[in-house]
């Protein structure tokens, strides 16, 4: 999980890892994924936060809240969590990470992703 996460996120334009809080996160400029394999805190299941872009946070813990939750610290900047347990969608997880990187990317490098 935790080698797909990063080979997701790497892939994007300009994008770095370091650790965060002891989890690995992804910046590009600005943090926009934080993994957390073991859980955090009350959240005892493999999970992500991540940017997300205004009203996707309230729209997805509505209609899908079996799988997003607004994360502590960062839901209230709009922020998704993400569960990684189970059957685990890759594709939707490539994608809500796209999007988490267009949320924060500089211009030049979402046109550099579209190009």
């Amino acid at each position: 999980m935790e080698q797909r996460v990063r080979e997701i996120c790497l892939a994007f334009p300009e994008v770095t890892e370091k650790l965060s809080h002891g989890a690995p996160s992804f910046f590009v400029r600005k943090q926009f994924v934080m993994l957390w394999p073991d859980g955090h805190h009350d959240d005892e299941l493999p999970h992500l936060w991540c940017a997300a872009p205004p009203g996707a946070q309230e729209e997805l813990t509505t209609t899908e809240a079996e799988r997003f939750f607004r994360p502590p610290y960062v839901g209230h900047r709009g922020w998704l969590g993400v569960r990684l347990d189970g059957d685990v969608d890759w594709d939707e997880i490539a994608a809500v990470c796209e999007e988490a990187y267009r949320t924060v990317a500089p211009k030049k490098l979402v046109a550099q992703l579209d190009g």
